[in-house]
């Protein structure tokens, strides 16, 4: 039985397509979740937290396989630089637990969502349902027009 938390109420009360899947509860990575959900590592999305020398941090929703590329991301967003901020500061940041962050868990928080362009190669992607042990698959269109955001080249692969 899947978990129904404030992610999923949002979805419903949209009527946005989505699935629920269940994971282990203890926090695993995206590579870890995509073996076992049983699809290609491309598919999983993570939310990486980054922060800007100043203003609101933002989310990049990126392939499992993949690291974010700050110069990238810093270049689409007209930044000079950006940074990765530690495990414990982008759960501060967010309010969530790592393994558990999600774009659609921080709506109205004021967060700019950036997602990867390869997203819209997928007709469906997984991401965080914003807790360890949920995971939402769903349109990666569906999940930019939601969070109001972009897609953009901004990872590299590993």
């Amino acid at each position: 039985m899947s978990i129904t938390n404030n992610v999923t109420r949002f979805l419903d009360a949209h009527k946005v397509n989505y699935e629920a899947h269940d994971l282990p509860p203890e926090k695993i990575g995206a590579l870890e979740a995509a073996q076992f959900l049983g699809v290609p590592a491309e598919q999983v999305f993570k939310t990486i937290v980054t922060e800007r020398e100043k203003g609101k941090p933002v989310l990049a929703v990126i392939p499992a396989p993949r690291v974010v590329d700050l110069k990238l991301l810093a270049l689409f967003l007209g930044e000079k630089k950006m940074r990765l901020p530690t495990e414990r500061e982008a759960e501060q940041i967010t309010g969530l637990q790592a393994g558990g962050i999600s774009p659609l868990a921080l709506i109205n928080k004021g967060f700019r969502v950036v997602i990867d362009a390869s997203a819209r190669n997928f007709s469906e992607i997984h991401i965080s349902g914003g807790q360890r042990g949920l995971n939402i698959k769903l349109s990666p269109f569906d999940l930019a027009k939601l969070t109001n955001a972009r897609f953009e080249v901004v990872c590299a692969i590993v």
